[in-house]
């Protein structure tokens, strides 16, 4: 370690309690010393004017803050996003292992504040010669990879939204937790990539979270992950896009577009691999979201994705995939509704299909429709839950034929094409694709209500479950199941 190197941040910290004017402010605070770093980024649309910040923790937080001013300060604000925690140890002379978490930490909030400022200020970098391609980087293989193939087609860079923060949740299973973050940025400098961290918090509880709270209450049972991807998460993004003269967004996604004689009309396709497919969760995507985006994984299978990521040494190439919804990793859906209002601990019934009372439960909040395991009814055959009335705090419960209908009927329905190209539906996300059509003769468009005819009953059709409306291989509309 250069000790002069160190020592000159140090006790001649650049940029420390200056806040240049109209400065885009970060604070980001963490690390094994509790260090606190809050950055200011001043720029002129294409580069960082200036920048200072302040420091609270161990001294190497404040080393690690004002040689990220240094580098930064001067330059576009590509180059300043490709500033990592590497070029900070450099630039205070090689710091050791024990005092790295303060680079991390001032790498932090300097990419926030990046973000911060690249969201705010309009287009802030002209279209790059060839193509430049924004990646949505979640720290996890699959973006990983899709990086790593962009990288070698076009110009990249790489953004990293942070979507939630709660003290109950596990941020190692989180997707967009602080740490994953961390994860992903580190990730996208291995690869040579710029990075931005856009966080987008206030957005998401109000676009997915309160949604989701206020769902349960009513007594449906909602998929947030499509209206985040639908309405939030990738708009978001694609703006982001623009502002970076970005062409194109690229996701992780396991999904294929199929471009139609209308440009502005692109659909949805399945993925190669079945077993990953997530056009479920893209289904409430707009076309013109859609027309931008880029799906490099679509063609791939799992085990093809892990390969190329161990042959390109990425650490994550064996990494598990987040199951959870994000917000509720490291707890349940139970225990995160009461937290936040959505649950008032409440007796209610459980009733057979007659009205007969069988048992009670402690709030319909926490039961779906389709539901089998933790009904905590003793019976002669399984029960499940048949339907649940919020205004009463009743659940419904009875045998599993009971559950079964070949009609479903759907509200807020979008047809990218005409209702007769319907054939299929996909009721649930890791459900098959189950032979259907509409019984209205529909235009493309949206529509208030539409009913599907199923070919064969199918159990639990759950309402406030996405209804995905296919024709063959292709998602060709999407509306919400309903009672």
């Amino acid at each position: 370690m250069d000790t002069l190197a160190f020592e000159h941040h140090l006790t001649s910290p650049q940029g420390e309690g200056h806040i240049p004017d109209q400065a885009f402010t970060v604070t980001f605070g963490g690390g094994e010393c509790c260090d606190t770093v809050t950055f200011h980024v001043q720029t002129d649309g294409t580069h960082v004017t200036d920048a200072g910040f302040e420091a609270h923790g161990c001294g190497a937080s404040h080393a690690a803050a004002s040689a990220a001013v240094t580098l930064v300060r001067g330059k576009t604000l590509l180059e300043a996003a490709s500033v990592g925690i590497d070029d900070i140890s450099v630039e205070c002379g090689g710091l050791s292992l024990g005092k790295r978490h303060a680079a991390d930490v001032a790498t932090n909030a300097l990419a926030r504040a990046l973000g911060a400022a690249v969201r705010a200020q309009g287009a802030l970098a002209t279209p790059s010669a060839g193509d430049r391609t924004l990646v949505a980087m979640s720290g996890g293989v699959d973006s990983s990879v899709v990086a790593l193939l962009c990288a070698k087609q076009s110009e990249a860079v790489a953004v990293t939204l942070e979507l939630w923060a709660d003290a109950e949740n596990d941020a190692e299973k989180s997707c967009c937790s602080s740490s994953a973050v961390s994860q992903a940025r580190n990730l996208a400098h291995q690869l040579g990539l710029p990075h931005f961290t856009l966080d987008l918090r206030e957005e998401f509880r109000a676009g997915v979270v309160e949604p989701f709270i206020a769902s349960y209450a009513s007594g449906d049972t909602p998929n947030p992950c499509v209206g985040c991807n639908g309405h939030v998460r990738l708009d978001a993004m694609l703006e982001f896009a623009d502002r970076l003269g970005c062409a194109t967004l690229a996701t992780g996604h396991y999904a294929r577009v199929e471009d139609s004689a209308d440009p502005s009309e692109p659909l949805l396709r399945l993925a190669a691999d079945p077993a990953k497919d997530q056009t479920y969760m893209l289904a409430a995507l707009a076309p013109d979201s859609l027309r931008r985006m880029r799906f490099p994984l679509g063609d791939y299978e799992k085990p093809e994705v892990r390969a190329i990521a161990a042959a390109a040494g990425l650490p994550v190439a064996s990494k598990v995939d987040s199951q959870d919804l994000c917000f509720l990793a490291g707890t349940d859906r139970g225990r995160f509704l009461q937290r936040h209002g959505a649950v008032t601990p409440r007796r209610g019934e459980i009733v057979d299909s007659e009205g007969a009372v069988v048992g009670v439960h402690d709030g319909h909040e926490l039961f779906t429709v389709g539901q089998r395991r933790g009904v905590g009814i003793s019976a002669n055959e399984p029960l499940y839950v048949l339907d649940k009335d919020a205004a009463s705090n009743r659940v419904v419960v009875g045998p599993h034929e009971r559950l079964l209908t070949d009609r479903v009927r759907v509200r807020g329905a979008r047809l990218h094409r005409e209702a007769a190209r319907v054939d299929r539906v996909k009721l649930r996300y890791r459900s098959k694709p189950l032979p259907a059509r509409i019984t209205d003769p529909l235009g493309a468009g949206r529509h208030r209500e539409l009913t599907l005819q199923l070919d064969e009953p199918v159990a639990g059709a759950a309402p406030g479950q996405l209804a995905c409306l296919m024709a063959g291989e292709l998602i060709v509309g999407w509306g919400t199941i309903t009672r």
